[in-house]
């Protein structure tokens, strides 16, 4: 990790998941549940490739301030079921509820606007563009100006410029990595560029921020980094959802944690409930895991 520590100075991320929702999309405001409550209800979500049933009736919920994670051998849906809630595929079956409202899953930027924001298994940045220009790209979302304002560049799409700039530095500074603002995302390490992923994806003000295997391809020192800004995600206010492979991080990390096994849902409680589950045992974590 490079840069500041992002506890050093006062959060740029608290209390998004009060506002987040109010953007230039022309959605509604998304009411916020109190801690503890229910934000996100997965309700029999089913999704067939051809004669694949690739996700079963999967049912769960995600409570508001948690971090939520989902396990599972590799081909057991996890993937695809993040795709579903972020709108990249359609459900074939089921309902998704987001702050008590039916989500519209029409497009993945409906569901950004919603509130959901993700970052992927494999780290899709612009990678001839700076790291804060890639931060700024995710803020574009809760923007207001429209192209034609940005190509007569009015007074009030230059101070919104301005802010979007301001805000991509407080979000690389949060995840530590301010001193790299001006360098090429592909010039970053690889760890510094899941850092900046996030940075991107809290750029959107998100209710619900999704990690897609945010460790895969970390050694040990960045992994523990790693963990400590998901927690400070976490402490300040967002709720976070956590595909994994690392099952030692999950386990010490998440609040609760869900497992899918060829498609369905076969455990969701809280870690230690989950280590000795004997379907989560023989499907995924071995007999020798704790």
């Amino acid at each position: 990790m490079t840069g500041a520590s992002p506890r050093a100075s006062p959060s740029p991320v608290a209390g998004l998941a009060q506002t987040a929702g109010h953007g230039a999309s022309g959605h509604p405001p998304w009411a916020s549940p109190a801690p503890g409550e229910v934000l996100l209800e997965a309700r029999n979500i089913g999704k067939r490739f051809g004669g694949v049933q690739a996700l079963k009736d999967v049912s769960l919920t995600i409570r508001h301030g948690e971090i939520y994670g989902l396990i599972g051998p590799n081909g057991a849906g996890k993937t695809t079921l993040f795709n579903v809630f972020t709108g990249l595929y359609p459900r074939d079956g089921g309902m998704v509820l987001f702050c008590g409202a039916p989500l519209n899953m029409a497009s993945p930027h409906m569901v950004s606007a919603a509130g959901i924001a993700r970052t992927f298994q494999n780290i899709r940045l612009f990678g001839n563009m700076t790291a804060r220009e890639n931060v700024m790209v995710g803020r574009h979302v809760r923007t207001h100006a429209g192209v034609i304002k940005a190509m007569l560049r009015t007074p009030g799409e230059r101070a919104e410029e301005a802010a979007i700039r301001r805000r991509a530095d407080e979000l690389l500074h949060y995840v530590g990595i301010a001193d790299r603002a001006d360098d090429l995302a592909r010039h970053l390490s690889y760890g510094d560029q899941r850092r900046l992923e996030i940075a991107r994806a809290l750029a959107t003000e998100p209710k619900l921020l999704a990690l897609d295997e945010p460790a895969a391809g970390m050694n040990a020192t960045e992994t523990a980094a790693l963990r400590g800004l998901i927690e400070g995600v976490r402490n300040d206010g967002l709720t976070v959802l956590l595909i994994e492979h690392d099952v030692k991080l999950v386990m010490g990390l998440c609040d609760r944690v869900a497992v899918l096994d060829y498609g369905e849902k076969i455990a969701e409680d809280v870690p230690d409930v989950v280590r000795a589950d004997p379907k989560v045992i023989e499907a995924y974590l071995g007999a020798g895991t704790g």
